[in-house]
């Protein structure tokens, strides 16, 4: 099936490993020029070389979206190599703070907030006066299930994934009708480094093996995702690959839940 993004420009954020990664292998693959950015360049080079360093559509410049200064730079470094971006992938964020409500500070709080909510605004801000001049462009901002289902010991991710929701939906009312189409993707339990980091501290915790980690972790905080395992990266790649592209043009304010039906309401 043709997405028909070939031409296009996209940047995605949060790209050196994970979703973020295989969003960007998936939009190459489709023919579009991409850059990618992560807050370590040394790592986001790793990436590169793995999607394919050699290709002229592929870029990577590193960006810290908890700067305003960073964030610009990278506008500049980007407008510098490629020009307008016509697509953004907003994939960046951290698990955050956790632990029980009266266990966080305002530190945790704030540092979680500040990649995970303030991070997408700052690079929607950066980036829309050029996603808004090519008549036709695509944001898709990366959320989660915790957005809609808040787990208690994770409410700062939690209250910036559901905000996350709310900008998305704001922003879809308000370019719409200049082709700018915002839409969001909220994956469930993915096997990226993330999820790998804490499975591998509940295995500690708990005595087990990693997978026994997983299995468990899966019955006992994620009984509705019925296929039991983890999410692959690419399974929710090719759900944002298709909101980038033409076969999404009439979906718009939308979040796709990929989660094996991690939520508990319809």
């Amino acid at each position: 099936m043709e997405l028909n993004i070939a031409g296009k420009t996209a940047l995605v954020s949060g790209a050196d490993s994970g979703i973020g990664w295989e969003t960007a292998r998936t939009l190459l693959a489709e023919g579009a020029t991409v850059v990618i950015t992560d807050i370590d360049q040394t790592l986001l080079d790793e990436a590169a070389v793995r999607l394919g360093a050699d290709d002229s559509r592929l870029f990577a410049f590193a960006a810290d979206v908890r700067s305003l200064e960073s964030i610009a730079a990278l506008a500049e470094r980007v407008n510098e190599a490629v020009g307008d971006i016509d697509i953004l992938v907003q994939s960046s964020g951290i698990t955050g703070a956790q632990g029980l409500f009266h266990e966080i500070d305002d530190d945790g709080w704030t540092e979680t907030l500040a990649v995970d909510l303030l991070g997408p605004v700052r690079l929607v801000r950066a980036f829309l006066p050029a996603l808004r001049r090519g008549g036709w462009g695509r944001i898709v901002f990366v959320a989660s299930e915790d957005a809609v289902q808040p787990y208690d010991d994770e409410l700062p991710y939690c209250a910036a994934k559901a905000g996350v929701l709310a900008l998305a939906k704001g922003l879809s009312r308000s370019y719409a009708r200049e082709g700018l189409l915002v839409n969001a993707v909220s994956p469930a339990f993915i096997h990226t480094p993330m999820t790998d980091a804490m499975m591998q501290k509940r295995a500690e915790e708990n005595g087990t093996s990693v997978d026994e980690a997983i299995s468990s972790f899966l019955d006992e905080e994620r009984p509705y995702m019925e296929l039991k395992r983890r999410g692959k990266p690419e399974e929710v790649a090719n759900v944002i690959a298709f909101l980038c592209s033409d076969l999404a043009s009439f979906v718009n304010g939308s979040n796709y839940r990929v989660d094996s039906g991690s939520v508990a309401t319809i």
